[in-house]
């Protein structure tokens, strides 16, 4: 038998279970912190309380910045745990609640790429990896750029960084035969196809 909710369009919803108890594993001075979580299933009252790790994120940005010539502003940047220099875009933390994520992906196509956008258009929002993470990325294709100055000075890895200009059709061929594997490189170059944008 077909339930209401299946004869609905397909769609994420929220949810929220008891918390019973939760542990700090790892918190400091940076955005992200790491806790344990003990929760339990709604009305499941014979079944143990179960743990899970919970990766707290303020949430990214990523901005695809396009050309006159869709050629994409790529970034090629060293990422220690995954033991790789990965093509990536433009991309960024969000600083504080209160931040409008188009705000973030101006901020950061300025400071990674000394670029400035006048069209924005909002791409997709995606969480990363949900099961451990509270990780939303917010995706954006940024057109009509122009130079302008950094005003941020790199450190660490982003002192290492390359820039590259890449035709969108050989960074899609690049994302579909598994030379490129950053998760959201991925999903940008292929939502971005998909919503006709390129």
């Amino acid at each position: 038998m077909v339930s209401p909710e299946d004869r609905a369009p397909i769609s994420d919803r929220p949810e929220s279970w008891p918390v019973l108890s939760s542990r700090d594993l790892h918190r400091d001075h940076w955005v992200m912190a790491l806790r344990r979580d003990e929760i339990s299933r709604p009305g499941a009252v014979d079944e143990e309380p179960f743990g899970r790790l919970v990766l707290e994120h303020p949430g990214a940005v990523v901005v695809l910045a396009l050309d006159e010539q869709d050629r994409a502003l790529c970034l090629l940047q060293y990422r220690h745990p995954g033991q790789h220099r990965f093509v990536e875009l433009p991309a960024g933390l969000i600083d504080g609640e209160d931040e409008d994520p188009v705000d973030v992906a101006r901020r950061e196509l300025r400071e990674e790429a000394g670029l400035e956008a006048v069209e924005w258009e909002h791409l997709a929002s995606a969480y990363s990896s949900p099961g451990i993470s509270s990780e939303l990325i917010h995706y954006f294709v940024a057109r009509g750029l122009s130079e302008v100055d950094r005003d941020f000075t790199p450190h660490h890895e982003e002192a290492d960084m390359e820039a590259r200009w890449v035709p969108y059709a050989e960074l899609h061929a690049a994302v579909l035969d598994g030379r490129i594997t950053d998760g959201p490189m991925v999903l940008t170059v292929l939502m971005a196809r998909a919503r006709g944008l390129v």
